[in-house]
């Protein structure tokens, strides 16, 4: 469970990466121009396969966004994003007050991605809100257990050592 829970931490911190960068791309670039893109990076991969579901999924979330909407896009994925990272530098430094904090944050992101996913459900947000419960169980197991990331780390590399 501590590899499992390090990982975990590991995928939070590079999907608040991604969630912040591309809630910045969305505040600064004009839905246009977002689309405009959207059609040079897969106009390739779509030309090889029609049918590429990434693809697919870029171009269909680019062409819905209109400007209310890619403002509340944006702001979200950027809050999203902060909140994902400060509680990803939290652990790493050993924090184990922040633990309480963050799985509030992510209970509440939670609730509004399951609104999302029966209000117009994708499979993005399915996978999202997946990957924030685990985040969420395997935090308070942590945090419940009295330890902190290196508390796992040191778990963790141990148990790969015995293994070897």
């Amino acid at each position: 469970m501590d590899l499992v829970f390090l990982v975990g931490v590991f995928l939070k911190g590079l999907d608040g990466l991604v969630e912040l960068i591309g809630g910045t791309v969305l505040l600064v670039l004009p839905p246009q121009q977002l689309l405009h893109t959207a059609h040079a990076i897969t106009a390739k991969e779509l030309a090889e396969d029609p049918d590429d579901l990434l693809a697919n999924l870029l171009l269909h979330g680019a062409a819905h966004l209109h400007g209310q909407s890619a403002t509340f896009l944006s702001l979200y994925m950027l809050l999203h994003g902060v909140v994902k990272l400060a509680i990803v530098v939290a652990l790493v430094v050993g924090s184990r007050r922040v633990y309480p904090w963050a799985i509030a944050a992510l209970l509440l992101f939670l609730g509004y991605q399951i609104y999302e996913i029966v209000v117009a459900p994708s499979p993005f947000i399915i996978a999202l809100t997946v990957l924030d419960a685990a985040i969420v169980v395997l935090t308070w197991r942590e945090w419940r257990n009295h330890r902190t990331l290196r508390d796992s780390l040191r778990s963790t590399q141990a148990w790969v050592l015995r293994k070897h």
